[in-house]
């Protein structure tokens, strides 16, 4: 299987779309607030997509309201209501969990303000949202563990560590790695574990599995954070040969990748998500909100030794990403 590009290819077409002007939305220049609500403004993933949320509502002439949850859903959700009362022009919803994510869209939906969900979606049946912008994680997951077993040889003990359960990310790449999983029935899942998307956590999680199954090969995170945590954990139980990998591409696994410390990223575009987002919303207050399709999932780059000098954490994180490390 084929997983290299060019960073040319990537920029120029697979984000490209994503670098746009908002000039040329459509949208123009306006009064306005847009309002965000996001989970945590600790994960680089979150940070970079409030930064490209930011610059765009400036570049537009928007005044922009944020509020971080500091992961906690009862928080977001009195959050989101104290944001409702400012009356703003959309609602740009990172949720916590699938409890934050279905009160706050619904009182979203009960003070007549659009909701533009992004990286998590409220389940079906509750609330309504204008559009849901993330990372299409099931490809994502599914071409990286592919990737993984690969490098295993196509058998060997495999350990997944999961992001906050119930979450859309944790549901999407626990599929897609599934999927991955059939086409290699020599690759034998010897421990599951919940992590919640912390570096902490996984690398208390990962010496427990390490000692429970000495002959683990390889550890699939399902976030960076959880990806560098096992492999902390390996390098302090002497297993320099463990084989881990995540979903993110921060910044910080640029140079991990570089040393051999993890070995393969799948990198998302958080800050021009960020961007899009506050696009929509103006196409929204423009009256044109009929035009932004339902789900607009994006592609993730694949990112490992092979090709992590083509390119830069910029791409995906924004200007501020070296800032990141």
């Amino acid at each position: 299987m084929e997983y290299t590009t060019t960073r040319r290819t990537v920029i120029g077409s697979l984000l490209g779309g994503a670098f746009l002007a908002l000039g040329s939305t459509g949208a123009s220049a306006q009064d306005g607030l847009i309002a965000a609500s996001v989970a945590d403004q600790k994960s680089l993933f979150y940070i970079a997509a409030v930064d490209g949320m930011r610059a765009a509502a400036e570049e537009a002439g928007l005044d922009f309201n944020v509020a971080s949850a500091n992961n906690n859903s009862r928080e977001q959700i009195s959050q989101v209501q104290n944001l409702l009362v400012q009356q703003p022009d959309a609602l740009l919803f990172i949720s916590q969990d699938s409890t934050a994510a279905a009160a706050g869209v619904k009182a979203a939906n009960t003070a007549g303000v659009p909701v533009i969900a992004v990286d998590q979606r409220p389940e079906s049946g509750d609330g309504d949202i204008a559009t849901f912008i993330a990372t299409d994680s099931v490809k994502a997951a599914r071409d990286l563990c592919s990737w993984l077993f690969d490098q295993m040889g196509g058998e060997g003990q495999l350990a997944i560590l999961k992001g906050v359960l119930g979450s859309t990310a944790e549901i999407q790449r626990t599929q897609g790695c599934n999927e991955a999983l059939e086409n290699y029935p020599d690759i034998e899942v010897v421990a599951t574990q919940t992590a919640n998307w912390d570096e902490n956590e996984a690398f208390r999680a990962t010496q427990n599995i390490l000692t429970a199954n000495p002959e683990l090969e390889a550890v699939f995170g399902e976030s960076d954070a959880m990806a560098l945590g096992a492999a902390k954990a390996a390098r302090q139980a002497g297993r320099d040969d463990l084989l881990s990998v995540g979903i993110d591409g921060f910044p910080t696994m640029f140079d991990a990748i570089r040393e051999g410390f993890v070995q393969a990223t799948m990198a998302q575009i958080p800050y021009q998500m960020g961007m899009m987002a506050v696009q929509d919303a103006m196409k929204i207050m423009n009256g044109e909100g009929d035009s932004i399709p339902e789900l607009q999932y994006q592609d993730a780059v694949l990112l490992t030794a092979d090709n992590i000098d083509e390119y830069q954490p910029s791409d995906f994180y924004g200007p501020a990403a070296d800032e990141m490390k």
